[in-house]
């Protein structure tokens, strides 16, 4: 066979393979596309709002300012839980059982949280990490309730509130919760966050920004109905933000007014921004009811 011939042959078939792989390559990215929800369904979670107690007859305007000071309401008492398919169960927020502020509050309804966490079907040695949103004792004073679970703060809050010898700096925060995020620390439990929009599991992402206290953080979580901010006390009631009421109790009223400006853009809708202590979380998610509020 002659050079010229042989050379045609050879080209012919470079070019049909080229065109076979051209024509896998839709396919390829078909199947690829056909994949991604995969992915985004397992970084989804499923979010509910627990209550554990209730503050009878407490005073709006301490929460919302500017509010009708004549105006009371039973404020509930809540944590969060986040889980995701058995792999990761997570709480924003571990509730309160003990010590002198929890005597004083004398909440009523009080269900202590490692047991209501059995009303979305958990444990406490169930529970894999608890994202702590601010040193205060109605937020953080449940932690030892659940032993297996890893702690995350933010690291300023930590060091702010807590000296190196494990007692408060500050009265905002009681000395046996300060001693008992030292001694997590101390056994290796407690990871210090550095910073701003960190996605510290996936899925989830906390933020800072506001000022209830020095260094709060919210938390950005992803579901089947998009990111749900759980802004825990960076806003106390949907009157905050539907208003643009500073909190009752806050370092810096600007500062909590730009973190509910961000929550907007951060959150998929503004309903699935869940405020700290709003009675009305419960009548927006009704089911599954008896104290816990599904997300969705």
């Amino acid at each position: 066979m002659a050079r010229s011939a042989r050379c045609k042959i050879k080209r012919a078939a470079i070019l049909a393979g080229l065109a076979s792989l051209l024509a896998a390559i839709p396919a390829t990215a078909i199947k690829l596309r056909a994949q991604a929800p995969q992915g985004k369904a397992a970084a989804s979670f499923e979010v509910f709002t627990v209550r554990y107690g209730v503050s009878r007859d407490f005073k709006v305007s301490s929460l919302a300012v500017g509010a009708d000071p004549s105006r009371t309401t039973d404020v509930p008492f809540m944590f969060w839980v986040l889980k995701h398919r058995g792999d990761r169960n997570i709480l924003v927020d571990a509730g309160c059982y003990r010590g002198p502020d929890f005597e004083k509050w004398k909440l009523s309804d009080f269900i202590k949280p490692s047991i209501a966490i059995g009303k979305v079907g958990l444990q406490p040695d169930q529970i894999t990490d608890i994202i702590i949103t601010h040193i205060h004792w109605d937020h953080m004073n449940g932690v030892d309730l659940f032993p297996k679970a890893r702690v995350w703060i933010q690291r300023d809050e930590f060091d702010h509130y807590v000296d190196a010898g494990g007692k408060p700096r500050f009265d905002a925060i009681g000395s046996d919760d300060a001693a008992m995020l030292m001694n997590l620390q101390k056994s290796g439990r407690l990871t210090l966050v550095d910073g701003d929009a960190l996605e510290i599991i996936p899925g989830i992402t906390v933020y800072t920004g506001g000022k209830h206290t020095y260094s709060v953080q919210y938390v950005g979580v992803k579901t089947t109905a998009g990111t749900v901010v759980v802004a825990s006390d960076n806003i106390y009631m949907y009157e905050n933000l539907e208003k643009q009421l500073p909190l009752g109790l806050t370092e810096d009223r600007d500062a909590d007014l730009r973190a509910q400006a961000r929550m907007l853009k951060i959150a998929s809708s503004p309903r699935l921004i869940l405020p700290g202590h709003d009675p009305a979380v419960f009548e927006r998610f009704p089911k599954p009811g008896d104290g816990v509020a599904r997300i969705e």
